[in-house]
């Protein structure tokens, strides 16, 4: 419970720090997309460094183009705001979260309603437009979180935009180690939001956990003028990039 109660005073912490920056820059006027990702970059390291939580990088981070990964929970926008600022894909529905979806809107994210073809389109030229900015744009092309036990198949129809344009892809594979409990070892999947979890409920819950360590690992970016190939292929990408992120780390 004091693990609990500490982590949470100072993630509260650390988001107010980074509410009041957001506000501050504002002042100045209205802000780029640029400066959203950066801001973004800022509040995933403050929330980071307030839980603890060690953060490994494997290859280099894109500085443009279309960054595609697996997706195992709110984690992993921190994560790589963290180490690169960016933008993102998110579905609709997280602007109704507490806080969250506020801070996710201030960040200059892109909201994409998966039951509307209209939003698709939509979405897909908010991308195309954004691909010409120096920061990647995040796509989670699973479609949804997972435990981490697979990487879903990826969709196609939001790669288009980096395809038609020879945008850069970028795969990342992301990872959670978690230490050992007192009852044990831990598994990643106590860290993934996914399912029916509710926000809260499972926040609590991390809180509690252990100290655990975020690994991402990016592959190099890649060219492709098919946007179902350029999904086939960037899942296998992820695939590989997942089972291969820190072996020393993962065996330990």
């Amino acid at each position: 419970m004091i693990r609990r109660l500490w982590r949470a005073g100072s993630l509260a912490l650390a988001l107010a720090v980074s509410i009041l920056r957001y506000g501050q820059m504002r002042l100045r006027g209205p802000l780029t997309l640029e400066q959203r990702a950066l801001w973004m970059q800022f509040i995933g390291q403050a929330a980071l460094a307030s839980l603890n939580v060690e953060v490994r990088v494997e290859g280099q981070p894109p500085q443009g183009g279309l960054l595609v990964s697996n997706h195992l929970g709110y984690f992993d926008i921190a994560l790589l705001s963290a180490v690169v600022p960016s933008a993102f894909v998110s579905r609709a529905d997280v602007t109704e979260w507490p806080l969250f979806g506020r801070l996710s809107r201030w960040g200059g994210t892109i909201y994409l309603d998966r039951s509307s073809f209209t939003s698709a389109n939509a979405v897909a030229g908010e991308i195309a437009d954004r691909l010409a900015l120096p920061v990647p744009v995040v796509l989670f092309a699973e479609g949804t979180s997972t435990d981490g036990s697979e990487v879903l198949r990826f969709r196609s129809r939001l790669f288009q935009p980096a395809t038609q344009r020879s945008a850069p892809i970028t795969a990342a594979g992301l990872r959670y180690v978690v230490d050992d409990g007192p009852g044990g070892p831990i598994e990643e999947r106590e860290v993934c939001f996914y399912g029916d979890h509710e926000l809260l409920a499972h926040l609590w819950n991390v809180l509690g956990l252990p100290p655990f360590t975020a690994i991402v690992h990016f592959g190099e970016s890649r060219v492709s003028v098919d946007a179902r190939e350029a999904a086939k292929e960037t899942h296998a990408h992820v695939v590989a990039l997942r089972t291969e992120s820190v072996p020393e780390l993962v065996a330990s």
